[in-house]
């Protein structure tokens, strides 16, 4: 790890000790998901070359892909003009970043009324993660 760590101060951490990440596809612009980073995910993402993120169920580091081996090699990281939101430009290994086995998380399209699932599964859940989910 880098030894000079003074980039930490320049976030804008919530109460948690969090913020936001959003992941986006290197190539195509498309938005994959979002997840929670805190300190140490940030530095692993960062010294590791790979998506690091916060589960808040598990109350642990989650690296991406530990259980469906759908990893996020990091391309770059940005930080927003307020400090307090990552935007990582990331390729997607395995190209499945949602746990549903759908590309990207954001599937759900409001219309008519109601939510309406736009893009397709990929690979069934159960496939990728057994019994585990």
């Amino acid at each position: 790890m880098a030894a000079d760590t003074a980039f930490l101060q320049e976030v804008s951490w919530n109460s948690d000790g969090l913020l936001p990440a959003i992941a986006q596809d290197w190539k195509t612009g498309q938005v994959l998901m979002m997840a929670w980073m805190n300190e140490e995910s940030l530095r692993c993402s960062l010294e590791e070359g790979h998506a690091v993120y916060w589960s808040r169920s598990r109350q642990r580091l989650w690296r991406k892909g530990e259980s469906s081996g759908n990893t996020q090699l990091v391309k770059a990281v940005h930080l927003d003009c307020d400090g307090d939101t990552l935007l990582l430009t990331v390729e997607q290994l395995g190209g499945i970043a949602c746990h549903t086995g759908r590309e990207h998380c954001f599937f759900r399209r409001f219309r008519d009324g109601q939510w309406q699932d736009e893009v397709p599964v990929k690979k069934d859940p159960a496939e990728i993660y057994g019994n585990a989910r």
